[in-house]
């Protein structure tokens, strides 16, 4: 037995190391391109199964309203037993069983008790109701459009929401790294200052000052760390796949050349292209259907109906009888306390609130698609300023450091220049960064972004 465990042990532990590498394997960052991360969001991300669950509602919906313009069958089986004089008389009559014995007085006031199975088939058939059914079809059709227009309004949603997570991911790796660039120069003007102060060059204060700007260049770095972790986080989210999924972005931040449209011309794509806009327009035809449908209820409605029963006295088929019955119904309501006026009032004013609706919207589209326009044109033109900025602080920094060692300048005014040189940087950075959302912003208030928008694609 020993031996046996012996060799057991031995086979565990030639396979832990092969075990620790495949973990190792499963746990190493799959590469993510901005267009992957758009297409796993757009199938996993929980908005859109919900606007597809509201599509698969309202396509049930249709359905539904085409059914009113059918037939309705119905199947019933009854088992009644009792002594009531009248359902004793009526059943025998429905068995066919009625004999002249019946019609002495003692059987008609007090009969014996009397069962009855009742085996019946109907049926009714709405042959015209001024047309309401069809308003209702047409209804239910409209609001399927308008879901559908709304499900490509959450996909354009998500677009930019993947695009904006994706960037605020690549700005924090650059915010990280500049905070740890800023943190090497930190402790270099550290050392500087040091040096100078042991050759008795420098009071104490010069080397107290560097080392409480190298602390809060650290500090820097800390928050730059966990900021990057949380936009981690947060793409991982909005893509719709758990929070610790490792993924390797492979794209990195940098200038882009993007054209912008004219403002005018935007505009016209807007009002033409947003599913936001087309989904009020569907409502509109809806709510327009509704009038017609509380018109349709003044007029009158006729109905068909027919149907076929049989009785017997056991549950078994055999020794009762049967028949059918069959019309056709005409329905005109006279007076209905002013119910249906009152309704074709609220729909009627229902469908003002619609338009009003439509209006106020295609105005918001406008100002949105300007507000964007604008804002994408502004950040378009600070990367220029801040690509300038950047070697002007460089330069500054590198002359102040020189100026410094030869002891013509203060400490004050070397990290004065540091943290200039440091500031370019991060505006630099957060240019580029706003440009590229603020241009997806644009796409998504004009209506054309997608997955194969310019910005979206490498």
């Amino acid at each position: 037995m020993k031996t046996l465990f012996k060799v057991v042990l031995s086979i565990a532990l030639a396979w832990l190391p092969l075990g620790a590498a495949s973990a190792q394997q499963e746990a190493k960052p799959s590469s993510l391109t901005l267009q992957q991360a758009v297409n796993i969001a757009l199938e996993k991300n929980p908005l859109r199964k919900m606007a597809m669950a509201d599509t698969k509602v309202a396509s049930a919906g249709v359905r539904a309203a085409r059914s009113f313009l059918m037939p309705r069958l119905s199947f019933s089986e009854t088992a009644t037993r009792g002594d009531d004089p009248v359902y004793v008389f009526g059943s025998k009559l429905r068995q066919q069983r009625f004999t002249q014995d019946d019609f002495t007085l003692n059987k008609l006031n007090t009969p014996l008790p009397f069962g009855n199975f009742a085996t019946r088939f109907g049926g009714t058939w709405n042959l015209f109701d001024s047309f309401a059914t069809w308003h209702g079809v047409n209804q239910a059709k409209q609001m399927n459009e308008a879901v559908e227009h709304q499900l490509d309004r959450t996909d354009q949603e998500i677009v930019f929401r993947v695009v904006s997570a994706y960037y605020d991911v690549l700005l924090a790796a650059k915010e990280l790294e500049v905070a740890e660039q800023s943190a090497k120069t930190a402790q270099s003007i550290m050392d500087r200052s040091r040096a100078r102060f042991d050759s008795g060059l420098n009071v104490e204060s010069d080397l107290l000052t560097a080392k409480v700007r190298m602390a809060a260049r650290q500090q820097e770095v800390i928050r730059a760390r966990n900021t990057l972790e949380v936009s981690r986080a947060q793409l991982n989210t909005v893509m719709g796949v758990p929070l610790d999924s490792p993924f390797q972005l492979t794209e990195g931040l940098a200038e882009r050349t993007l054209s912008i449209p004219a403002v005018q011309d935007l505009e016209k794509q807007a009002l033409t292209n947003r599913p936001d806009l087309k989904r009020i327009a569907s409502e509109e035809q809806a709510q327009r259907q509704n009038v017609s449908i509380a018109k349709s209820s003044f007029g009158p409605r006729v109905n068909a109906f027919a149907g076929w029963e049989m009785d017997n006295p056991t549950f078994v088929a055999g020794g009762g009888g049967n028949n059918w019955l069959g019309g056709i119904e005409v329905q005109f309501d006279i007076f209905q306390g002013g119910a249906k006026r009152s309704e074709l009032s609220r729909q009627r004013a229902l469908e003002e609130k619609v338009v009003a609706m439509k209006q106020a919207a295609s105005d918001a589209v406008r100002l949105e698609v300007r507000r964007a326009y604008y804002e994408t044109d502004a950040n378009r033109q600070q990367i220029e300023v801040a690509r300038a900025a950047i070697a002007q602080a460089q330069e500054s920094l590198r002359i102040n450091q020189d100026r410094y060692d030869s002891g013509l300048t203060t400490i004050t005014d070397l990290l004065g220049a540091e943290d200039a040189a440091r500031r370019s940087q991060t505006d630099y950075w957060e240019a580029v960064y706003h440009f590229q959302t603020s241009y997806a912003n644009l796409e998504l208030a004009s209506g054309s972004l997608n997955p194969q928008s310019p910005v979206v694609m490498p």
